[in-house]
């Protein structure tokens, strides 16, 4: 079983891949705005998945970042996002249907309550 922190650093990995294939050239500070995170903390992560090999940084003369890069998922790093997206789906599928067991469980509830309240009055 997988630990917690394991589990965030994994659904950090899988969505700064998926921001990245989709706009390569955002800089850490857009970056870490869009996901409220420190550029430090990014900066950490960004690193992390370099040093995997799932992401190049390369010279982009046209990028819009002053320091001219871009972002490169490799084809490592895309088939890790596809099995971090796949075991991220999972878990998400799971903490919908738990959720709607206790919606559920919770209705049935709330309508005894207003029944008992009836009977009482």
């Amino acid at each position: 079983m997988t630990s917690r922190r394991s589990q965030l650093q994994k659904h950090t990995y899988f969505r700064v891949l998926r921001l990245l294939q989709e706009n390569p050239d955002l800089t850490q500070r857009e970056i870490a705005e869009r996901f409220g995170i420190s550029t430090s903390g990014l900066n950490y992560c960004l690193k992390a998945l370099i040093d995997k090999g799932w992401v190049k940084v390369q010279n982009f003369s046209q990028s819009k970042n002053k320091f001219g890069y871009i972002y490169v998922l490799t084809p490592q790093g895309i088939a890790e996002k596809m099995t971090l997206m796949s075991s991220f789906l999972k878990r998400k599928m799971a903490d919908y249907d738990a959720l709607k067991m206790e919606i559920e469980i919770l209705k049935f509830e709330a309508g005894n309550d207003d029944k008992k309240g009836i009977q009482q009055a």
